[in-house]
């Protein structure tokens, strides 16, 4: 079991996503997220409608959730940007992987395409939380980097792909 345990940059808790670790490949650390599961943060809960897979990065600030059409909305990838990851181990058989959410999320979507979401929520906690010019250029860079591969459907970013990363880890934790 793994529970995704994200953060503000103030230390304010944000979602707890539970899971379960399926594998690594090149692109870094899968995890099972299935439909039932329930989530939560400050002011917000629900059980999840479908199976999502959670790629932690071997490199980046970033935390990627996939879903397939299975999904009763219409987001395919859902890019949040983040830093400081962190593994806990809690006891033998569960984990904690901790981040701090960085508010900028690049999504693909089956209506509106790809896009930056939540612009302006960076901008304000930008300003409310200090975040330090460093950070706020290392975020923007990243979020550019990740719109561009998203949009191009780079690696682990081709859902459309039949042997696509996403795909055999859905597979994966579905059986």
């Amino acid at each position: 079991m793994v529970v995704a345990r994200n953060r503000k940059w103030n230390g304010k808790a944000h979602w707890v996503v539970p899971g379960l670790y399926l594998g690594e490949d090149i692109h870094g650390w899968w995890i099972f997220q299935g439909a039932g599961e329930f989530c939560s943060r400050p002011g917000a809960a629900f059980y999840t409608a479908s199976d999502a897979v959670l790629l932690v990065p071997r490199s980046g600030e970033f935390v990627a959730t996939f879903y397939d059409d299975s999904y009763p909305g219409d987001f395919r990838i859902y890019v949040d940007l983040a830093t400081a990851h962190e593994w806990k181990t809690i006891r033998p058989g569960v984990t904690e992987f901790h981040m701090i959410d960085m508010d900028l999320d690049v999504i693909r979507s089956t209506t509106r395409g790809v896009f930056v979401d939540d612009v302006d929520e960076f901008e304000d906690h930008r300003l409310r939380m200090d975040y330090p010019p460093e950070t706020v250029e290392s975020m923007r860079t990243e979020c550019a980097a990740l719109l561009q591969a998203v949009e191009n459907m780079e690696a682990p970013f081709d859902v459309a792909a039949p042997a696509a990363a996403s795909v055999e880890w859905f597979r994966k934790g579905r059986s």
